[in-house]
């Protein structure tokens, strides 16, 4: 296994009641003796080092002598989320992982080690997990089932930093934010009643069945930081997600008490979800990008990785998994690890002015400038009556972008990529696209087709 590397870790476990128990861990100098509490169970505080070599941990008692070996001191990151977090290196069926056969051909890494909590739910927070694939070591053997952007995103960071890296994978397609959260916390949403359901047919659409089984037995485990792609199970409920997802990141810190640690997401990708015609309303997932986008502000320590370039309009699982990791992996290389010339930032819309019959928007995170590779597109602009019109646009002083029509004289509000399947045009100079987005807060809202 990997261990995170030069920090307070929790060893536990479990005895018969008050047995006395002793751990001799290779890299530290002194024996460490405890006992049991009333009900069997044990737990305990060490530290670990920068250490690269491999370490061993025994555990013993009057009746047992266990050894733990080959374990190794790194970075170690949970991924979690739905069915993109899910897809596996190799793909699914019909829907490729590009690069997936190089990456598999070449896994081999004892450095990287991978985890896999598999698919279960729980009307109970459980103690121990009861479904899982041991920590294996990547190789061509095992890589191909293991979720690609947790693989991608740990090998990068592995040969980046050249230490052991520990990737945990638990996830869990179509679910929704609810399946992973607290009673506790989901109690204070709603009320949380799951003794009558039958928990074996939809868990990953039940309150709290997921943070059961798939996470709260991990808590104790140290972890560096997670990365989350999740959204499409919520997509129509966008204003409760932008509730419901901060009060689970919140949930996860206070739960494992090792501060607010590292949280990067994934933006959920443009595809068509049956209606390229929404609007102004829910069926349009610009909303929920929006709402996404928003929690950046939401949650401390936070970062997104934007998809708008590499979605595809008839599968929802895109096939450009390491792009997706690529961008995670900026973010924690730059805000978690201090690469701080690693511009990992998409442009945001900040503000925007009307000049001539124009709106000029400015941006955050463009000081190096806004770019397309070869001409903006989805931009649409509208006045009083709220009708939005096909616009032009353009990059000026390359760092803001005017919007405009000839149907448009008085314009009030620009929106961008506002529709479910898009593929955008705009990006930093960092060649990270930009999200979509609108200046505007109006929830009727209508457009003139094209």
């Amino acid at each position: 296994m990997v261990l995170q590397r030069n920090t307070n870790i929790t060893l536990w476990g479990w005895a018969d009641a008050k047995e006395k128990i002793t751990i001799r861990a290779s890299w530290l100098n002194e024996l460490i003796s405890f006992q049991a509490d009333e009900l069997g169970n044990w737990r305990i505080e060490v530290s670990t080092t920068d250490s690269k070599k491999p370490q061993t941990i025994n555990i013993k008692s009057i009746k047992s002598n266990i050894t733990l070996d080959n374990i190794l001191f790194g970075e170690v990151w949970l991924c979690s989320g739905q069915s993109n977090m899910y897809q596996p290196v190799k793909g699914y069926k019909g829907q490729p992982t590009y690069g997936s056969l190089e990456a598999i051909a070449n896994s081999k890494n004892a450095n990287l080690r991978l985890f896999t909590v598999e698919r279960i739910g729980s009307k109970e927070p459980l103690k121990n997990l009861s479904k899982f694939k041991s920590w294996q070591i990547a190789s061509p053997n095992n890589v191909a089932d293991f979720s690609a952007i947790g693989y991608f995103f740990g090998q990068q960071l592995q040969q980046i930093l050249d230490v052991p890296v520990g990737i945990i994978h638990t996830s869990w397609g179509a679910s929704k934010v609810e399946a992973w959260i607290s009673k506790e916390v989901m109690s204070s949403f709603k009320e949380v009643i799951i003794n009558d359901e039958d928990i074996d047919k939809r868990p990953n659409r039940t309150d709290t069945a997921l943070f059961n089984a798939m996470i709260n037995p991990l808590i104790p485990f140290t972890i560096k930081g997670a990365l989350w792609y999740q959204g499409e199970g919520n997509r129509n409920e966008p204003e409760k997600y932008k509730e419901l997802f901060p009060a689970m990141v919140k949930d996860w810190r206070t739960r494992w008490d090792i501060g607010d640690f590292p949280f990067y997401y994934v933006q959920i990708a443009p595809f068509l979800y049956g209606n390229q015609d929404a609007f102004g309303d829910i069926k349009n997932t610009a909303f929920m990008r929006e709402a996404q986008l928003k929690c950046l502000d939401l949650i401390p320590n936070s970062g997104i990785a934007i998809t708008m370039d590499i979605g595809d309009p008839y599968f929802i699982h895109p096939p450009r998994k390491k792009e997706v990791a690529d961008r995670l992996l900026y973010n924690a290389l730059n805000q978690t690890y201090g690469f701080k010339d690693i511009d990992f930032a998409a442009p945001k819309y900040e503000s925007h002015v009307v000049e001539n019959n124009s709106i000029i928007l400015s941006f955050n995170n463009a000081d190096a400038g806004l770019y397309t590779y070869n001409k903006l597109e989805n931009f649409v602009i509208a006045g009083e009556d709220r009708v939005f019109y096909p616009a032009e646009s353009k990059i000026v002083n390359g760092k803001n972008i005017s919007v405009s029509s000839e149907k448009v004289t008085n314009p009030l509000a620009v929106r961008y990529a506002w529709k479910n399947s898009v593929t955008g045009t705009l990006y930093g100079a960092n060649l990270i696209p930009a999200s979509s987005f609108r200046t505007d807060d109006w929830d009727d809202a209508t457009q003139i087709k094209e």
